[in-house]
């Protein structure tokens, strides 16, 4: 069993841009950046316990490291996990 604190962490940040209004709009889903460990069984999980929503399905999308510079210096962006999850008919999410 996943603990409350860990569906919480899942669902803490979510992403507020123009295509993902769109997309919750068009249907009925939306975007969190997760843990890059998270599977979509406990992402699954997490929005229906947190939310009391019944959840469709679930997308995720890794987003990779990139190598950035700033003059001599040399670093990577972390690397990062969206889910987009759609909820069934009639669902919403109120706090978004």
């Amino acid at each position: 069993m996943t603990s409350m604190e860990r569906l919480y962490k899942l669902v803490s940040l979510p992403i507020v841009t123009e295509k993902g209004a769109n997309d919750a709009a068009r249907r009925n889903a939306f975007q969190f950046r997760v843990p890059v460990d998270a599977t979509k069984i406990e992402i699954r999980t997490a929005v229906e316990r947190v939310f009391n929503v019944k959840v469709k399905k679930v997308n995720t999308l890794r987003a990779p490291q990139k190598v950035r510079r700033r003059g001599y210096s040399v670093g990577t962006t972390p690397a990062w996990k969206k889910a987009m999850v759609v909820l069934a008919e009639g669902q919403i999410i109120d706090v978004l």
